[in-house]
């Protein structure tokens, strides 16, 4: 599937700085402007290494692209310990664990606020520095680009939402918040078609992440009630006629959650647990907690169905 390619890069750099330009070689010389000073305004990552440490082979090249994903709110300098002997010296006075290689010490206002060392994956080299950005009071590009993508979609602009999670998505493929929410937003647009489609391009390292299990939830109760939803008033006729046929009232609240009802639709599915908790299965529970999980776990809908739910079981 061709992502939408949106108008904002998720690379784009603050202050105009290249994000190349803040990847840079230090040394002794140079160590207090380009480490010490310039973490005043923007953090610093400091990767101390050497041509013999095989780990650093690794670790660096991920270093350089996070640092190129943060798009110039971030700078990399790089230390050959064996050519900088001295300051390697100086810092192991003042505390610094530099014994072992790699080490990647974080500065932010002129003081070590973090470390670590050994090559750590991707992954968590990218956690590591978005709590690097969030203690200097900023976050990732990524991370604003999918703030702006959530309101757009909840303030009805789906298409906005649908250019901002691809323009993610160009720059982090394995994003699980830019896949779970460009499904969510395609369904928005009514293309089930190319949300299953993007759903089969997740990556497999990420296919039980919460947000994308979330979207897939969403896809596949999305099926379900299209089917139910022409049916709505076949099933309120059943009620009526019926107040205890649960399986009504079961598909009632599939159709209720497609026409986007979701308090009428957990509120159905309550009342059946309220009646009868075990049954078909205990399957009205399993299909709240479906819909939690399609909804998202911080949608006011689930946490006000969740309160309902813990008053039932637990009264």
């Amino acid at each position: 599937m061709d992502l939408i390619i949106g108008q904002k890069q998720a690379g784009a750099t603050a202050g105009g700085a290249s994000p190349d330009a803040l990847i840079v070689d230090g040394d002794q010389k140079t160590f207090m402007q380009d480490v010490v000073e310039a973490s005043r305004t923007i953090p610093v990552l400091v990767d101390f290494w050497a041509t013999w440490c095989g780990p650093c082979k690794q670790l660096t090249p991920a270093l350089e692209k996070v640092t190129r994903a943060a798009g110039g709110r971030l700078k990399l300098v790089k230390i050959d310990i064996d050519k900088n002997r001295g300051l390697v010296q100086q810092l192991v006075q003042l505390g610094l664990p530099l014994q072992s290689v790699p080490t990647v010490a974080a500065f932010w206002q002129g003081q070590i606020a973090d470390l670590f060392q050994g090559a750590l994956p991707e992954s968590e080299i990218k956690r590591f520095v978005e709590a690097l950005l969030k203690l200097a009071g900023g976050a990732m590009p990524a991370a604003d680009l999918i703030a702006e993508a959530k309101t757009a979609l909840e303030q009805g602009r789906p298409q906005e939402a649908a250019e901002l999670y691809s323009a993610v998505l160009q720059e982090e493929p394995e994003n699980p918040e830019a896949w779970g929410g460009l499904i969510r937003t395609l369904l928005a647009l009514g293309d089930e078609d190319q949300a299953n489609a993007a759903l089969a391009e997740v990556p497999a390292k990420i296919a039980d992440h919460t947000e994308v299990s979330g979207a897939r939830s969403a896809l596949a109760l999305a099926a379900e009630g299209r089917k139910a939803r022409d049916q709505l008033a076949t099933f309120q006729q059943r009620l009526a006629a019926d107040p205890a046929d649960h399986q009504a009232r079961y598909d009632l609240a599939t159709a209720l959650n497609a026409s986007n009802r979701r308090e009428e639709a957990a509120d159905a599915l309550l009342d059946i647990i309220r009646r009868n908790r075990a049954w078909n299965d205990d399957a009205a529970r399993l299909q709240l907690l479906k819909f939690f999980e399609a909804w998202g776990f911080d949608d006011p809908a689930t946490a006000a169905a969740r309160r309902k739910l813990s008053a039932i079981l637990f009264s």
